[in-house]
């Protein structure tokens, strides 16, 4: 194979599919890659045969549960696709894929609308900045109303939708799509699974509507050109082609959101959508310069299609049972070629790289190079890790990072059989290599080994893939909350640490202020000594004596968040004073401190949102409610009520049956961290008095 580039990077498109669960993207995957040549059958995901849903647990749940990538051609453009779960577990699958994308399907629910995680999809787009087109999807199902959806999005989201497309019936009268860019109806032959697409006049009944929605796609593009303004001030005709090329730029800058229609199910609408893929969202040659740093800090810039040498972000790593482990790379400038030498300028580290694939879901297809703007999984740089910068040895460049959010549940696991303690070992250690969000710890106190994740069908699905890939057999405890704690009030303490054992002695003394800070600030420590008390040497044993203590607060147990610790004074020994007897002195004097500092526990509070049909709306609410719940909003969706509200996760466990068994089953939620909060003094006792008790146990069974 060649090296050289067959596709000029102008006519690549690197995009994602995102959207609410069960608002239909695999299916839309599915019918793209149909429609495409890729696959020349359709995979349906409720069969647990979508082609893109290829882990064993998706087939068995009908979720999307890892990104998955492949590649395909259309009208002579390279499409590298990335299918995204839309279960709220998983959305650091979504946090990766946007920061490697350039442009973004959001998909909706012609009936559900802007859901809660549609909402949470859409923010993430907007902090990377992705130009994005929208398709509401299942405009035949009952209660479809495609208007009613663009004015969500333009409510909900604050986005400046702009339908180019609209169709001809709702539900079971869905039969068309009215094209607003060429004046023209489309029609799809459902004996071919609408391969064939009939062009034909817009339909008598159809004039008018069709007539008010294409002046106003004429009027929101000429808003962003003065050519195309004066024209349409005019009342001269406008091409299609010049009309594509304003929404085009439009739709780059983030000035305009097209939006269309169909029935992935019904094989409706997918053709236009992949066209407009082509003529409104960007190829990496439409970007801006990529942004990094030099080894020293200076700003360095990778202009796409500017012959500059390789630079690539590792943005996903999978184990494959059979290759080892693989790294997804996007390729931003240069080539990465297999069999040379690269620099993973994160980890500083030289590495040769292997093979490198194409990925078609979890088939490979074996090629020589990654052109720049591509994707690809490479073998052979295995210590490259999530958010790792891959360039060139002589020109070092380190992008920036992808940042995940904070695991808020954790369990304790062990492994059935006693003798596979190292194999439990190698199988979380590979997972949390895969996933950022999953965490390994160790409480050394109990020894016990705790997994945190996202939720309970996150962690859910790690102990199955620990089961199924890794041959793993484990006992898993009950979901225990990432509890921390805080320091209300501001106090001080002077400590002072000797210790004479015979010879050299130790010797420290530091007084600390302990102060707290606005939620989510994290730890702050200030060097506050004068006069040399004590010397300058030993103060970074205070900061880390301090930093010790933080990881177990001296009330709960629980790690301390939110606070700022000041050294103002202190004293020290010629010959007795070391950095440990300082490190030591500190975190005494912190624990001291923080007691005196009047302590409050926090929890995880989730933002829950609930789609319940009208009927049950006041019992889920009332639920909510006995939950130390807060609800913030309830508002009519289509057939039913969409409940939003704030709920305490320790409340939370179980919330899925508890649901079912309310609603028939007919109901659905979603949840996801927002905040920590203070727990209600009462129940914070009881969680403290608990902790002890537990850690009392386990110090008697050591």
């Amino acid at each position: 194979m060649s090296v050289e580039r067959s596709i000029p990077l102008s006519r690549v498109r690197n995009i994602g599919i995102m959207a609410h669960i069960d608002a239909g993207k695999t299916t839309c995957s599915e019918r793209i890659l149909f429609y495409t040549g890729k696959n020349h059958k359709i995979g349906e995901t409720h069969d647990g045969a979508a082609t893109m849903d290829w882990m064993a647990q998706e087939q068995e749940r009908g979720i999307t549960i890892t990104s998955a990538a492949t590649t395909t051609m259309w009208r002579e453009c390279q499409i590298n696709l990335i299918d995204t779960p839309g279960h709220v577990d998983f959305t650091a699958e979504v946090e990766r894929s946007l920061r490697v994308l350039d442009g973004v399907i959001g998909l909706f629910c012609a009936v559900g609308g802007v859901e809660p995680q549609s909402e949470t999809v859409w923010r993430q787009a907007d902090k990377y900045e992705v130009p994005r087109i929208a398709f509401v999807n299942k405009m035949d199902r009952v209660g479809a109303d495609f208007f009613g959806v663009v004015r969500k999005i333009q409510d909900i989201l604050g986005a400046n939708a702009v339908p180019i497309a609209i169709p001809i019936g709702e539900g079971q009268e869905f039969g068309g799509i009215v094209d607003l860019v060429e004046n023209n109806a489309r029609y799809f032959d459902e004996r071919d699974k609408g391969v064939t697409v009939r062009v034909e006049p817009i339909p008598e009944n159809m004039g008018e509507v069709a007539e008010t929605w294409r002046m106003n796609l004429l009027e929101k593009a000429s808003e962003h050109d003065d050519g195309l303004m004066e024209k349409y001030l005019e009342g001269r005709e406008i091409a299609p082609g010049e009309l594509r090329a304003v929404v085009k730029q439009a739709t780059h800058n983030q000035k305009i959101v097209p939006v269309l229609c169909g029935s992935a199910f019904r094989n409706k609408g997918v053709q236009l959508l992949l066209d407009a893929i082509v003529d409104y969202l960007p190829s990496p040659a439409d970007k801006p310069p990529i942004i990094g740093e030099s080894a020293r800090g200076s700003v360095r810039r990778r202009v796409p299609g500017g012959g500059d040498p390789l630079s690539a972000i590792a943005f996903k790593i999978m184990t494959d049972r059979h290759v080892g482990k693989l790294v997804y790379v996007r390729v931003y400038s240069g080539r990465l070629e297999s069999g040379t030498f690269v620099l993973n300028s994160t980890q500083n580290k030289r590495q040769r790289v292997g093979r490198i694939m194409r990925m078609h879901a979890n088939r490979q297809e074996l090629v020589d190079c990654l052109h720049e703007g591509e994707i690809g999984a490479v073998i052979g740089i295995g210590d490259a890790m999530t958010g790792d910068t891959i360039c060139a040895e002589n020109d070092p460049i380190i992008l920036e990072a992808i940042e995940f959010p904070s695991p808020v549940l954790s369990i304790a696991v062990s492994p059935k059989d006693k003798g596979e303690r190292d194999k439990l070992s190698k199988a979380l250690q590979k997972l949390s290599e895969e996933d950022p969000t999953f965490l390994v710890s160790t409480d050394h106190e109990t020894e016990d080994t705790l997994i945190a994740g996202m939720g309970e069908l996150h962690l859910d699905i790690l102990v199955d893939r620990m089961r199924r890939e890794f041959g793993v057999e484990v006992d898993s405890g009950a979901p225990q909350v990432a509890y921390r704690e805080t320091a209300t009030i501001e106090s001080e303490v002077n400590e002072r640490f000797a210790k004479q054992t015979g010879g050299r002695g130790q010797f420290a003394q530091v007084a600390l202020r302990v102060e707290s800070l606005p939620p989510g600030s994290g730890f702050e420590f200030v060097n506050a000594v004068v006069g040399g008390a004590i010397p300058r040497e030993y103060i970074p044993a205070v900061q880390k004596g301090v930093a010790d203590a933080l990881v177990k607060g001296a009330w709960a147990g629980y790690p301390v968040v939110d606070v700022r610790v000041t050294l103002f004074d202190g004293k020290h020994h010629e010959v007795d004073s070391s950095e440990q007897a300082f490190r030591t002195c500190a975190s005494m004097a912190f624990k001291k401190a923080f007691l005196a500092a009047n302590p409050q526990l926090l929890e995880p509070v989730m933002s829950v949102n609930v789609f319940t049909p009208e009927e049950f709306a006041g019992a889920v609410a009332g639920n909510l409610c006995s939950k130390r719940g807060r609800i913030n909003a309830m508002e009519p969706q289509g057939f039913g009520q969409q409940i939003r509200a704030m709920v305490p996760l320790a409340n939370m466990f179980g919330y899925a049956s508890d649901l079912r068994n309310m609603t028939q089953g007919r109901a659905s939620f979603t949840m996801h961290f927002e905040q920590y909060e203070t727990v209600p003094l009462k129940i914070a006792e009881g969680v403290v008095a608990e902790r002890r008790k537990n850690d009392g146990k386990n110090a008697k069974s050591a």
